[in-house]
């Protein structure tokens, strides 16, 4: 969990739309709030896309920046988690393809495997883990999936999004999100499926050190010139 700060607890309970018209009208400081709230969706959400936490993290800040910025966006159409994870998973696909292009330049030879199905005669990290380590061999598991299937994943069975939210999140119909958690959970060997809802919530761990650090970037580039609204 992320230290709650002084703005919290005055916000606690008010409703994300009231927050977003609070900091519209000038009181920036609630952004804080908004962001120790979703900060472990969104990084949940940007490190599906990119398997790395170093990245996620980039990703997620830029996110919270991009929100910021386009706050006067936010019509109240969706949920402010939808709109805002719509943002998420749009910069983290920005971060992989400048990624993916960086990786181009170092070399030619460019490794397709992460695309295709793991090979169902390769040893998984996970059968020789104990069941204190379940928790990382499921992120293993999760980790293989192709990113696009990854993402559904996380959002749907890690996050616990419906489909109607997932799938406005990703910006692709109800069907396709069906059929990419269809391919995911192929993916993933029946032995740890049986066993993977109750070690989920661990998955990812978003630890408070890694909130306040976001949060923190994100503070210090809101102080700049606000955006005319």
């Amino acid at each position: 969990m992320s230290r709650p700060s002084r703005s919290s607890g005055t916000a606690a309970g008010l409703s994300d739309d009231d927050i977003v018209d609070r900091v519209r009208l000038g009181d920036v400081t609630l952004y804080e709030v908004l962001m120790r709230r979703h900060n472990q969706r969104v990084f949940r959400a940007t490190r599906a896309v990119l398997g790395r936490d170093d990245d996620a993290e980039d990703a997620a800040q830029s996110a919270w920046i991009q929100a910021w910025r386009h706050l006067a966006d936010f019509g109240g159409r969706a949920k402010f988690s939808t709109w805002l994870l719509r943002i998420a998973v749009r910069e983290a696909i920005a971060v992989a393809r400048k990624r993916d292009r960086l990786l181009h330049l170092a070399s030619d030879a460019i490794d397709a495997s992460d695309h295709e199905p793991p090979d169902p005669n390769m040893p998984a990290p996970d059968q020789t883990a104990s069941d204190a380590e379940l928790s990382r061999a499921i992120q293993a598991a999760v980790d293989r999936l192709p990113p696009t299937l990854r993402t559904a994943f996380v959002l749907r069975e890690v996050e616990g999004l419906d489909t109607s939210e997932a799938s406005a999140a990703l910006e692709i119909s109800e069907p396709a999100l069906k059929v990419r958690l269809h391919r995911a959970r192929a993916y993933l060997r029946a032995d740890l499926e049986r066993r993977i809802g109750a070690e989920l919530a661990s998955v990812y761990a978003f630890a408070g050190e890694r909130c306040d650090r976001i949060v923190a970037r994100v503070l210090a580039e809101l102080r700049k010139p606000p955006p005319t609204w």
